[in-house]
């Protein structure tokens, strides 16, 4: 990650749930806009891994998941 990426994240992050998931979905993702990317983290580990993505490529991953290219 670029320094000015790694800059971004060293603030509180808003997190925001899909409005899609439900109030008690156990299968839900937050993301939190942070500088010039975007972070993603697992709604039931909120201090566990977070994933980083520029906006390109979180643009990319919402495609290819709307599309089910990623569907298991």
């Amino acid at each position: 990650m670029g320094e000015r990426a790694a800059a971004a994240v060293c603030v509180p992050l808003a997190w925001r749930k899909s409005s899609h998931s439900g109030a008690d979905s156990s299968h839900c993702v937050e993301v939190a806009a942070a500088g010039p990317v975007v972070a993603a983290r697992d709604s039931k580990a909120p201090h566990g891994p977070t994933l980083y993505l520029t906006e390109g490529a979180w643009a990319d991953l919402l495609d290819r998941v709307r599309s089910g290219a990623l569907d298991l």
